[in-house]
């Protein structure tokens, strides 16, 4: 029982993971002792961060777009050149477009729906033989999609393709889920409330009343996310795959 929650010695890749969400997951991974690999798009902060965070631990920068097939493809290449088995995969990285439903652009619903769905897909797919190489009955290998809070409700921000691509992510992490959990690959997806990234916009003076709505009255934090995700990525976890996991304070309630 001492290593249940253990995701010591593993080999985790976290894509989006110089900021927000993605550096807290990477943050906690390295200090709990996994070897973790963050992508990001640009050389400077990919390396910057893995240089910082490898004070905790081991951190290595893979820099990649994955906006684009290619992209994804270039990174799976890049990750299987340095690892024979990949243990963890954390796909993190999106985008967010908002605008008027009239003013919608077909390029805004694009990037969002190739970042935050198309290209957890396609990455996915082209890790499966190192996950299962990483993968054992005792030790699955974990695949954890980070969707949203978005894609569960439908919010008052005019984000058609983001809440549509996390919604659209939900129902893909069952899919794979129910294809790979034989091979001893789970599958499953943390759905984030309110937490400081990018992508959360909140002005001072909006704070008191959004936080109103959270039953938890406070935004997430850096355990908050870590410990869902060593949970299901650790032995802890090994019997569940295909859900969706709500963190968001108790809001979807």
């Amino acid at each position: 029982m001492s290593d249940l929650f253990s995701v010591a010695g593993r080999v985790a890749l976290v894509t989006g993971g110089t900021s927000g969400i993605g550096y807290m997951i990477a943050k906690g991974l390295v200090a709990h002792g996994a070897k973790t690999y963050i992508v990001g798009r640009s050389a400077d902060s990919c390396g910057a961060v893995a240089e910082e965070l490898s004070s905790f631990g081991t951190c290595l920068p893979l820099v990649a777009d994955l906006s684009a097939v290619d992209g994804v493809n270039a990174l799976a290449v890049a990750l299987a050149e340095r690892e024979d088995a990949l243990h963890i995969l954390v796909n993190n990285a999106g985008a967010m477009y908002e605008a008027p439903l009239g003013a919608f652009t077909e390029e805004g619903w694009d990037q969002v729906v190739d970042l935050n769905l198309k290209s957890v897909f396609f990455l996915t797919q082209a890790l499966v033989p190192q996950l299962r190489a990483g993968a054992s009955d005792e030790r699955p290998a974990a695949v954890v999609n980070i969707g949203s809070m978005g894609g569960t409700r439908v919010g008052p921000k005019e984000n058609y393709s983001y809440q549509a691509a996390k919604a659209g992510l939900h129902h893909l992490t069952g899919s794979l889920g129910k294809r790979l959990g034989a091979e001893h690959i789970t599958v499953n997806a943390i759905a984030p409330g309110f937490f400081p990234s990018r992508l959360t916009v909140i002005t001072d003076e909006q704070m008191p009343a959004i936080m109103q709505l959270v039953p938890r009255r406070r935004m997430g934090r850096d355990d908050d996310i870590v410990g869902a995700v060593i949970h299901l990525a650790s032995r802890a976890g090994g019997f569940i795959t295909g859900a969706v996991i709500p963190l968001d304070g108790g809001m979807t309630l």
